[in-house]
Formats: structure tokens, C-alpha cells, sequence
């Protein structure tokens, strides 16, 4: 079983345990490899990790960061995944990272979809995933219900161009493969609605209800789920 359950009665004590736990694993990657790899999601939950991350002491030009996930709009706007990481990770001593966006040119996201395919896969393996859930069960921008959600789950493609059902808003999401091309993958997680979720996903194996079951239940990647809920 390549999955494990943390439990934390606060926010920061979950914090406490997963900033020390990331650091050491860029430092290990960057040691034996080079460089490391590391991919966040948006939202308000990773915020305070962000932050904490970056005033880390570490060998961040050695670092790559890029979003599993990101929405169609400009990175100067509110609602933009890149704006968040710019803002409260890419600061401090982690300002210092490279950073690959999502974003290229295109007015519309099906046509961005080959190009931000090719600049992904052009990343070697990841050393380290931060993946969200929703609660209607999604995790990076594979939806359920959405017409692209097959493909998401399917395709060998680095990435999938997408609009949800539930905020009608293009995206370009990574796709399960390439999320799955790492080398450990956390869910993080806060509060007693999460907790909910997550249970209704760990009990059944069908990822078109929810998307976030096709990594919680496979076997290729280790996922450990770090979850506050007091």
C-alpha cells in the first residue's frame, strides 16, 4: 500500500511536520541529483507553507517549482495559481527558484495545451507533488463531470486543457501521468469537511465521481495525506 494518513490537531503543528519534511527531501534531491523538482497547487491552504518555505536556508537556485494546475486568466489577477506562488513562495531566500509556468500566450487554453505539454515533459521526474482536494472531490483541475476528465486520467500527455463544470473558467491541469512521474506525493488537507471528503474517497475506487481516487488508490507513487482536522 503506498498510502499513509497524518493526523495533526492544529494547523501548525501540520506545518511544523511538513515544512521540516520538505526541506530535507529538496535538500536529499539536490545532494544526489543536482536539482530538485517540486510542484505546488493554489488555493488558501498552502499560503502559510509558502511562507514558511521561503525563508528556508536552502540551495534554491537549485530548485525548479511549477504548478500542478493553474487557471486561464493573466498571472496579474486575483484568481491566478502563479500569482499566489510568486507572491507568498517565490519570496524571501525562495525567490531565488526557477519557476515554469503554465501560462503562454494563447488567448484560449486548448490551444496552449501541446506547448505547455511539451515544457512539462521536458522536466525530469518530480521529487516532490502538493496536491489539494475539493469537495466535490478533485484534486489539480480534474473535475467531475467534466468532459475532460477522461482524458486527464488517461492520456500520456504532460498536460490537459480543461473547463470545469462546477466554475465555468478555462485551465490547463497537469494530467495523472504526469503527476504521477514522481517521486512522492502529499495531500494537504485542513479541517472537518476535508476530513469528510476524504473518507467518501479512501471507501470506493471510482475516480469519475472523484478524480482525487486516482491517486489516493493507486500504487505506482507513494502518497502520504497530511490532514488537520481537531
Amino acid at each position: 500500500m503506498t498510502l499513509t494518513t497524518q493526523n495533526f490537531t492544529s494547523d501548525g503543528d501540520l506545518l511544523d511536520y511538513f515544512d521540516r519534511k520538505l526541506r530535507l527531501q529538496l535538500e536529499a534531491a539536490i545532494a544526489q541529483r543536482g536539482r530538485a523538482y517540486l510542484v505546488v497547487s493554489g488555493g488558501r491552504t498552502p499560503i502559510a507553507l509558502f511562507k514558511r518555505l521561503a525563508k528556508q536556508q536552502l540551495a534554491w537556485p537549485q530548485v525548479t517549482v511549477v504548478l500542478a494546475d493553474e487557471r486561464w486568466v493573466t498571472p496579474s489577477e486575483a484568481t491566478s495559481n502563479e500569482k499566489l506562488v510568486r507572491d507568498y513562495l517565490l519570496q524571501d531566500q525562495a525567490a531565488a527558484a526557477t519557476f515554469v509556468s503554465l501560462l503562454t500566450a494563447d488567448a484560449d487554453v486548448y490551444q496552449a495545451e501541446q506547448l505547455v505539454s511539451r515544457r512539462l515533459a521536458e522536466l525530469p521526474t518530480f521529487d516532490a507533488v502538493i496536491l489539494g482536494m475539493g469537495e466535490d472531490g478533485h484534486t489539480a483541475s480534474l473535475f467531475p463531470g467534466s468532459v475532460e476528465l477522461q482524458k486527464g486520467l488517461t492520456t500520456q500527455q504532460a498536460a490537459v486543457a480543461v473547463t470545469a463544470t462546477t466554475e465555468p473558467r478555462q485551465r490547463m491541469s497537469m494530467s495523472k501521468a504526469r503527476l504521477l512521474d514522481s517521486r512522492q506525493i502529499y495531500f494537504h488537507l485542513s479541517g472537518a469537511a476535508k476530513a469528510k471528503v476524504l473518507q467518501q474517497a479512501l471507501a470506493a475506487n471510482d475516480p469519475t465521481a472523484m478524480p482525487v481516487r486516482a491517486f489516493l488508490h493507486q500504487q505506482q507513487v507513494p502518497i502520504e495525506v497530511l490532514l488537520a482536522a481537531p
